[in-house]
């Protein structure tokens, strides 16, 4: 149920400081620039600024005391504080209690926990452990002998193979696969045989997998997705792949078999890694870009294939230009042509 509260309310709720009238109540967030008396907004971004000066908003989240035409809270970390006062007006979704429906398909040597909420369909095979206050919506599926920890939510037609380690508090959106078999083959003489993928996919605390997404389970060894790691929205990892904590895979991100990465790594759109290399901690991949070959701890990497990001936009600011530089350099020749005739 959606809640109304005082700016001040708000600003004590997130350790901010009002600037303005603390009085005034706030019942809805929204976007700068959609926002109507009783939204509360934010700032996090410096270009949309002069905004401040134009909203309609309430009240605005900032880092700082700045011009506006309406009221403040201060917060070191506006966009979490944001976070913060929107989960307290809406909260998050609210799942339906159902306990476990007669139309799901629950196998009698499967464990299931307390307060979990097995909807229509759903299937719980041989073995499988479930814990405590999950929810497994229609369609979702546990394989055979996989464990499930604790409140741990698993969105329509979501799929865990048999076998997998899911920790507490992930989040499987809908349709993703989690523990397909890996893409490996042994080609020989023109035929591709398939291999056995005898691994797991362990997925750590706090871990969410974006809809659509496949993540392939180890050959031999593990597939290892770190705890706190968001995984978006069609997301391929390769099989073997160990990516470390608090990492951000953005959707429609590519990582090939026998990765390492670090910790804390973040991924832009379309990025594509090469397999059986190493990406270090705090690693920002650019949108697009093509991962080759190691990347040490803190790079930031642009461009197809993937080097550093400083001398990726000084090459990148050069294409525009390259035509009128090739007319100048044909130019140039012909005049050298021209002087070196008369001078032979």
């Amino acid at each position: 149920m959606q809640q109304v509260r005082t700016l001040k309310e708000l600003a004590e709720f997130v350790g901010g400081k009002v600037s303005g009238d603390g009085s005034v109540k706030i019942s809805n967030a929204a976007t700068l620039s959609q926002a109507v008396k009783g939204d509360i907004t934010f700032l996090a971004n410096k270009k949309y600024e002069n905004q401040l000066l134009t909203t309609s908003a309430s009240a605005v989240v900032v880092d700082r005391e700045v011009e506006s035409c309406t009221n403040l809270i201060i917060s070191d970390d506006p966009y979490f504080a944001f976070r913060e006062i929107v989960v307290l007006l809406h909260g998050h979704r609210k799942h339906k209690k159902t306990g476990i429906s007669p139309k799901a398909s629950v196998a009698e040597t499967a464990s299931i926990g307390k307060g979990c909420d097995i909807h229509d369909f759903a299937t719980v095979y041989d073995g499988a452990k479930i814990g405590n206050n999950c929810v497994l919506y229609p369609g979702a599926f546990v394989g055979e002998n996989t464990t499930i920890g604790d409140n741990c939510i698993l969105y329509p037609n979501a799929v865990v193979f048999d076998n997998c380690v899911i920790g507490n508090r992930v989040i499987i959106q809908a349709n993703a696969s989690v523990g397909e078999d890996g893409f490996g083959f042994a080609t020989h003489k023109g035929q591709h045989h398939k291999i056995p993928q005898i691994g797991r996919v362990i997925l750590e605390d706090d871990v969410e997998i974006g809809a659509s997404s496949g993540i392939e389970r180890g050959t031999l060894d593990d597939t290892i997705i770190g705890k706190g790691t968001k995984v978006g929205d069609m997301v391929a990892i390769g099989h073997g792949t160990k990516i470390g904590a608090g990492c951000l895979i953005v959707p429609l991100v590519g990582i090939a078999g026998s990765v390492t990465v670090g910790n804390y790594c973040i991924f832009g759109g379309q990025s594509g890694i090469v397999g059986h290399i190493k990406i270090g901690n705090m690693v920002r991949i650019g949108a697009k870009a093509g991962v080759i070959n190691d990347v040490a701890d803190g790079k930031e990497m642009l461009g197809v294939p993937a080097i550093d990001s400083n001398k990726a936009r000084r090459a990148y600011a050069l294409i525009e230009t390259l035509p009128e530089m090739y007319k100048r350099i044909k130019d140039l020749e012909k005049k050298l042509k021209k002087a070196t005739d008369k001078t032979s």
